[in-house]
């Protein structure tokens, strides 16, 4: 379908295709700033697109998003995230909002990042704040914060004069962190280690429910443990453990009855699995026969059930721990800030 052109006019003017009337031009106006992106537009008919009018702008707002750390030369330096497409505005398809945190808990996800990879293991001494702000573009002050965090997590360890250390469970002050059963007189460490028997180390396949625990699927392979801890030559716990057998592949009932640390200690140095993490629930109960044997109890004996998932870098699961806890001599102790 043809349009007249009106020439003449010291106005420029736009027709559009599919349209015979003629609309004189008001020129676009347009203000981009970090904060907002705002567009004046004049009168549009046709079949001229939104999105293709938003599209410089889609790309500026790039600019906006959060921090994330990319595959560039610099491991670890910052840079915008991807690019923000303006595809969908033609259909009437609303961008969403990007997503802000913190720029010291952007910093505190990338450090968890290295550590998760491995980049410093347990034990090691991290970079320091100086360097870390270098790498990430960022003041020392929000390093520091990030660090912080990560120090009150357990995860890393200030030592004075010395600098930050990636925390171990072989260490002596973390070895029992999650060992809640506390003599009734004396401590943990005065009372001395406690003696390991390992019933038995063997693959096994998932139940419903302790894949569900450990966000596997039913019938996947687990290795699966019991062991008895005597203190003062008492049996005291009796524990079955499971554990997904991938990250465990080769764990035997050598490995446990030859290692002197801390099983957590065995599973980071041997394995490269560190728990940073766990949830316990308590009730009473009574055991059942080969408990009551194994403990040297009756069977009527009220015990503790202590049930306990750990996790890895990333609330992934890594272990279902159940124990059953004499008490006669011992109680459980939980410290709440």
């Amino acid at each position: 379908m043809g349009c007249a052109n009106k020439a003449g006019s010291s106005s420029a003017t736009w027709a559009l295709t599919n349209s015979c009337t003629v609309y004189p031009r008001k020129p676009l106006k347009s203000i981009c700033l970090m904060s907002y992106i705002r567009y004046d537009i004049g009168l549009i008919r046709g079949t001229i697109g939104l999105a293709h009018l938003l599209a410089p702008c889609a790309r500026a707002a790039r600019f906006m998003s959060p921090i994330q750390q990319p595959s560039s030369a610099q491991p670890g330096a910052l840079e915008p995230s991807q690019d923000v497409s303006g595809a969908g505005l033609a259909s009437g398809a609303a961008l969403a909002p990007p997503a802000f945190s913190p720029l010291y808990q952007q910093i505190k996800a990338l450090i968890l990042q290295s550590l998760q990879q491995s980049e410093w293991r347990p034990g090691d001494v991290i970079p320091s704040e100086f360097e870390l702000a270098a790498r990430f573009k960022v003041s020392q002050g929000t390093v520091r914060k990030a660090i912080d965090e990560l120090a009150a997590d357990n995860l890393l360890v200030r030592k004075q004069g010395k600098g930050t250390f990636v925390a171990t469970h072989a260490e002596q002050q973390v070895q029992y962190r999650f060992l809640r059963l506390q003599p009734d007189l004396g401590t943990i460490q005065t009372e001395g280690p406690a003696r390991r028997d390992i019933i038995y180390c063997k693959r096994a396949r998932a139940s419903a429910e302790v894949a569900r625990l450990l966000g596997l699927r039913t019938a996947d392979a687990l290795i699966q443990v019991r062991r008895v801890l005597s203190f003062a030559g008492v049996p005291t716990i009796c524990e079955d453990l499971w554990l997904p057998a991938g990250p465990f592949k080769g764990l035997s009932a050598e490995h446990l009855n030859d290692y002197t640390g801390a099983m957590y200690s065995l599973f980071e140095t041997e394995f490269g699995v560190r728990m940073v993490r766990a949830s316990e629930k308590l009730k009473a109960v009574l055991p059942d026969e080969q408990a009551a044997q194994l403990l040297q109890v009756a069977p009527s004996t009220p015990l503790l059930s202590v049930e306990r998932i750990a996790y890895t870098y990333n609330d992934t699961p890594m272990e279902l721990r159940r124990g059953l806890y004499l008490t006669d001599t011992h109680h459980y102790q939980n410290d709440l800030n």
